[in-house]
Formats: structure tokens, C-alpha cells, sequence
């Protein structure tokens, strides 16, 4: 959810996806549901095919009656290409009407029907004039306007989906992976340590963690609970001191801290680069925070409280390079919390 919405933010992305929305919503819900499109004064080729066939039926029974050759000739003109398959209709179904009067009037507008066989079993009478039967198609047009209107939606669907698809890949392709994103990778890959295989006691709690350059709001904490869920304190580490100017800061030191429910003050320690160790003034100041410890491979500090114990290891690190002295700032450090209760 949070990616379609980060998407949308794109203005590119949310014009298509308006532009898809509003011809949905004007075309399905305007144009047929609330206002959809109504005929005044049709022609009578516009007419369906049932009202065109009655249509043709009134203008035989009319010239029938009054023989007026430009009247039928204007009102066969009206039916336009529509007219010889509507008189051949009314030639197959002819009702109560002399056969003779269609083909009659079909001679007088200048058409012939199409005469066919009977059908096996059947006689024809003098005069009857055979037409062949169209195929009857109920609701033929309401079959093929929704025919249209599904064809129109899936279409217009297609090319938002391919559009926004085409977006979608393109944006993530060029857009870097996050710090935060990255960190989280070389957190599922560190492998924690087994103290079981080094012959000591499995800790109650055992967390990992990685700081990652450009994560400038790094601050993780864990919840310490008991087997049986009782909650015991918590840990956790975060950004201490930063060197020199602009973005994204340039992490010179953390702070490793652990709070016990039964003690009355957090312990913590700083965890520093070897510039940052060196730096007499600077390790002095940061000691106000906590004990000073140069951050190294497979170094590890430990904090104790009244109840807890905290053994703090560095799985792996490395640092920056840039305008500032060499090993002063972290590129990248993963760091594993391993507690147990002090009996």
C-alpha cells in the first residue's frame, strides 16, 4: 500500500491514473447511468431493426392505398441502405398483405427481392413472391453495445495497467536503494554468535542490528522479555557524535545503552571509530555519555545492571572515505546485543 501511495506522488503517475479514472466515470457513470445519450428526431435509418421492417409494412399499406410514386420513392430514400433488407422482411412475413402489393411497390422504388425455393413440404401460391428469412437476433444490439463497452473498459484498462506498469519499473530501476533498506540486508545476512558451541550459557535475548552511511536517524531498541514473557527492560543503540559538515552525517560514535526494570539508572557505553578514540579531546567529552570503546572486528564490551548482563559485539564494520581524516567516520557497522539475567 505504502508503494502504490508513494507512487502517486509522482505527478506523472497520478495524471494517468486521473486520466484513466475520469474517462471511466464520465463514460460508464455520466454517459450511460445518470445522463446517457436519448434521440429527438430520428431518421428512420436510425431506426431498430423490428421498428425499420414496421416502417417498411405502413409504406406498402400506404402506396397500396394511395399509389403515389414520389411520396414511396421518398420515404424508401429515408431508409437509406437499410431499405431493400427491410422490404425483403416484410416480404417473408408479409401477414395479411397481398404478395403481390410488396413486389409491386418493390418494383416502384426500383428494388427485387430475392426469390428462394420454399421449404420442403410447402406450396406457393400465384403471385407469392419468396423472400429468404434473415436470422432473427433478439436484443442483437444490446448484445453488441455491451460487446463494445466491455472491449472499450478492458482496453482503456490494459493501457493503464501497462502504462503504470512501464512507470513503475522504470522509476524503480533508477531510483538507489535506501540506507535503511541495505541495512536491513546485512542484518538478515550476519549469522549470530552460538555460545552454546563456545561452551557458555545461550542468552535469554540475542538481537542484531546495522548502521548503514545516509541512515541519519539511526536509533534501534529491542524489548528484553523473559521466557515467559515478563517484561525485564530493554537495549538498544543509536548515534552518538557526528564529524564534519553536510549530508548524511558522518557517525563518529554510538551509544550502546541498557535499562533494567530493576535498577534505577541506564547503563551505557560509547562505541567509537579509531580516529574518534584517539581524539583525546573528543574521547574526553564524549565520556560524560558513557565509557569509551574503539569499535573493532569481533571486539566486544559489556554492560551490566542489577539484573541483566549485555555483551555487545561487533560483527562487522567499515569505514568512510571522503574530506575527513581517515577512519574517523563509519560507513557501515552491524552490531549484535546478547543478554542474559543475572541470577
Amino acid at each position: 500500500m505504502d508503494v502504490i501511495r508513494d507512487r502517486l506522488n509522482d505527478p506523472l503517475v497520478a495524471g494517468i491514473v486521473g486520466l484513466v479514472v475520469g474517462l471511466l466515470f464520465g463514460w460508464i457513470v455520466i454517459g450511460w447511468l445518470l445522463w446517457p445519450v436519448t434521440w429527438t428526431d430520428a431518421a428512420p435509418v436510425d431506426l431498430q431493426e423490428t421498428w425499420r421492417e414496421d416502417y417498411m409494412r405502413l409504406m406498402v399499406d400506404s402506396y397500396t392505398l394511395i399509389p403515389d410514386v414520389d411520396l414511396a420513392n421518398m420515404r424508401w430514400q429515408g431508409l437509406g441502405d437499410q431499405a431493400s433488407q427491410a422490404l425483403n422482411m416484410v416480404a417473408a412475413n408479409p401477414g395479411p398483405r397481398n404478395p403481390e402489393s410488396i413486389q409491386v411497390f418493390g418494383q416502384v422504388v426500383g428494388s427485387s427481392t430475392v426469390i428462394v425455393e420454399p421449404a420442403a413440404g410447402t406450396t406457393m401460391t400465384e403471385g407469392e413472391v419468396p423472400v429468404p428469412t434473415p436470422a432473427a437476433e433478439e436484443g442483437g444490439l444490446s448484445r453488441t453495445t455491451l460487446i463494445l463497452v466491455m472491449c472499450g473498459v478492458v482496453s482503456i484498462l490494459a493501457v493503464a495497467v501497462a502504462a503504470y506498469l512501464f512507470l513503475f519499473r522504470r522509476k524503480s530501476s533508477s531510483d538507489p536503494v535506501s540506507p535503511v533498506a541495505l541495512a536491513q540486508e546485512f542484518t538478515r545476512q550476519a549469522e549470530p554468535t552460538d555460545f552454546a558451541a563456545r561452551g557458555e550459557m545461550a542468552p535469554m535475548s540475542q538481537f542484531m542490528t546495522t548502521y548503514m552511511l545516509g541512515d541519519d536517524l539511526f536509533d534501534d531498541s529491542f524489548s528484553i522479555d523473559s521466557p515467559t514473557g515478563e517484561f525485564l527492560g530493554e537495549c538498544g543503540v543509536g548515534i552518538s557524535e557526528s564529524i564534519g559538515v553536510g549530508e548524511p552525517k558522518k557517525v563518529a560514535a554510538y551509544e550502546v545503552w541498557l535499562f533494567d526494570k530493576n535498577d534505577i539508572q541506564t547503563v551505557t557505553k560509547v562505541l567509537m571509530s579509531k580516529h574518534a578514540y584517539e581524539d583525546t579531546t573528543l574521547r574526553e567529552r564524549l565520556q560524560t555519555k558513557g565509557e569509551p570503546f574503539q569499535a573493532e572486528p569481533g571486539a566486544e564490551m559489556i554492560l551490566e545492571t542489577a539484573t541483566l548482563r549485555l555483551v555487545a559485539r561487533v560483527v562487522d564494520m567499515a569505514y568512510g572515505s571522503g574530506a575527513t581524516p581517515p577512519q574517523s567516520f563509519f560507513e557501515r557497522l552491524t552490531l549484535e546485543l546478547a543478554v542474559w539475567k543475572i541470577l
